[in-house]
């Protein structure tokens, strides 16, 4: 008699699925732009333009998920998406966002336009509300064992990818507000550490720029850090700035700027203004 194995070996295509999770960006598969999407009370839909530069057909997806950055006490920040059932946050979208088509099959060289409408509850309060457009692709050809074979087992890699894209909707009077809720410093004999723990004082994220410089007694600069930031929420963000050889007079101090002017990876009409915080600290 025939066991059960081969007879499951002989009528069972296997696939390997991998999941590459979360990516900012596609690096293999279709291009998505833009990278952020932005409804408003005045302009309820959006758009997302989605091509296949490839030479095989990609199947393409459309999900919504739940993600903002978080820190964790090393000031290390991370992005995790949650989807619908585990999201409570007040500034969530998520439910209220639709998108069409939510699936299509791309030619190679063809591109597809998704439209995204948000219909938002009654007397929603003034601010921005979050969500993720997670755009997944993969290979949309299906591979069958030959009939004629029935002895071999078919084994087909399917890649799928897959990228966040930031959705926000906007309504009433905006306000982008920064504060800082407390800023440590560490000394070691290569490296001073700044850690700033920031609050998100508006109603809107704040997406800005910090930028440390590292001075000597005589205002020499030692070193100097400029990072991107995103403020949803509360945030910690670690600074190390290396302490190079040279001839520097101490005390140490450091000139901590956070203003949301300069981000040239932002479309000005995208960025709402707002305050700039300016400090410096004695190096312990």
């Amino acid at each position: 008699m025939e066991s059960k194995w081969n007879s499951f070996r002989r009528s069972t295509a296997f696939f390997i699925v991998l999941l590459v999770f979360p990516f900012m960006s596609l690096t293999a598969g279709v291009l998505v732009a833009p990278t952020s999407v932005i409804l408003s009370e005045n302009d309820r839909t959006g758009r997302l333009t989605v091509q296949n530069p490839s030479d095989t057909p990609e199947e393409i997806s459309i999900h919504f998920g739940f993600g903002i950055p978080q820190s964790d006490s090393l000031g290390k920040v991370k992005l995790r998406l949650q989807d619908t059932s585990k999201v409570n946050h007040p500034r969530s979208a998520m439910k209220w966002i639709r998108a069409f088509p939510r699936r299509v099959v791309l030619a190679p060289g063809a591109t597809q336009v998704i439209r995204f409408v948000a219909n938002p509850p009654k007397n929603l309060p003034d601010g921005e509300y979050w969500a993720r457009i997670i755009v997944r692709s993969q290979d949309s050809r299906a591979e069958l064992p030959d009939a004629g074979d029935m002895e071999s087992i078919t084994t087909r890699l399917n890649m799928v990818m897959q990228t966040a894209i930031v959705l926000k909707y906007r309504t009433g009077d905006l306000i982008a507000r920064l504060g800082v809720i407390d800023t440590e410093i560490e000394r070691s004999d290569s490296l001073v550490a700044i850690s700033i723990d920031m609050e998100n004082q508006g109603n809107v994220s704040y997406v800005g720029i910090l930028r440390c410089n590292l001075y000597d007694a005589n205002d020499v600069e030692i070193t100097a850090r400029r990072i991107n930031i995103a403020v949803y929420d509360d945030i910690k963000r670690r600074v190390e700035l290396p302490v190079g050889i040279g001839d520097y007079r101490q005390p140490f101090h450091v000139d901590i700027v956070i203003e949301n002017e300069g981000r040239k990876d932002v479309p000005a009409d995208e960025l709402i203004p707002g305050n700039r915080l300016e400090y410096s600290m004695t190096v312990p």
